[in-house]
């Protein structure tokens, strides 16, 4: 107990307001951490902790072979949980205040075109599964969510008049996400088999959700993930792909159309226009291929 590893849950949970697969990552990381200086270094409080300590915690990491992201997730994990501890007086300094880790390579997501996102959905059945995944499609790609903000929607953050859905982010933030008549018609289409598929489930809390599974239920991250894998192998026209991969064409395809970058930015729910800047090699990218392809000299 004298690591506070429950209150630190409770910091990230009730104050941070983390997401739930963060707060899984940075609990699972921190216990590895204090489990490796309890068992190697016979460290007892996070107190007698030095920056040796934590220099062979990476070393340990880097002998198991973890990526550089991995490595570099443990590490923030660690950082965000000596914060805690020195915010809550619990220790006298933070040793992994000033620590590096690994620098993670760049890399650039596969972003389909919008033929190909266009495909993807047109390729769905016409029946009442197929018009509510024609309408989660619409939406991950029309407005850019994540697949947590989507799976957490509720029935009346969407406004059909003007076209707007309020999106809970990271850290509990909300904003305001148009989209457009594709997904507001797919929306439409998709509402009575929803309320249809509700009529079935019993009432049990947890609010009114806006997507649903056939027996009523809030539509989980999981049949998120396998609806978008079904859609794709019924295109035929794309390699595998994520629900994230949308929300990375949402914003390639709006750069690409020459958006103000910070307009991105409010649209995607970054805090930081560092996070949004990786579009503009995306759209680079773009450029430079466009540019193969048409002139002359090229």
């Amino acid at each position: 107990m004298s690591w506070n590893l429950e209150d630190f849950s409770a910091y990230l949970r009730d104050e941070r307001r983390v997401s739930p697969h963060t707060l899984r990552a940075y609990e699972r990381e921190v216990a590895a951490f204090v489990e490796f200086c309890q068992r190697e270094l016979t460290v007892g409080r996070p107190g007698d902790v030095t920056r040796a300590a934590l220099r062979a915690f990476l070393a340990h990491l880097h002998l198991r072979r973890l990526g550089r992201a991995s490595v570099q997730r443990a590490l923030a994990a660690v950082r965000t949980y000596f914060r805690f501890l020195l915010r809550e007086n619990l220790v006298s300094s933070n040793p992994a205040r000033s620590l590096t880790g690994p620098r993670a390579a760049r890399t650039l997501p596969d972003v389909p075109t919008a033929s190909e996102v266009a495909s993807l959905v047109e390729a769905l059945p016409d029946n009442p599964v197929g018009r509510r995944d024609r309408a989660v499609l619409e939406l991950l790609y029309g407005a850019g969510l994540r697949a947590a903000e989507l799976v957490g929607l509720e029935l009346d953050d969407v406004d059909q008049q003007h076209r707007l859905v309020r999106v809970r982010g990271k850290g509990g933030k909300e904003r305001m996400v148009p989209f457009g008549r594709a997904a507001a018609a797919a929306l439409t289409a998709y509402l009575p088999e929803r309320a249809r598929w509700r009529q079935m489930a019993p009432r049990l809390g947890g609010g009114e959700p806006l997507f649903v599974n056939q027996r009523g239920g809030r539509l989980s991250d999981r049949s998120l993930r396998r609806l978008v894998e079904q859609a794709v192998h019924r295109a035929a026209t794309l390699r595998r792909l994520h629900p994230h991969t949308l929300r990375h064409a949402f914003a390639t395809h709006l750069l690409e159309a020459g958006m103000d970058l910070r307009a991105i930015q409010e649209l995607l729910g970054h805090s930081s226009l560092a996070t949004t800047q990786k579009y503009t090699h995306l759209d680079l990218a773009h450029l430079m291929e466009t540019y193969r392809k048409a002139h002359p000299k090229a």
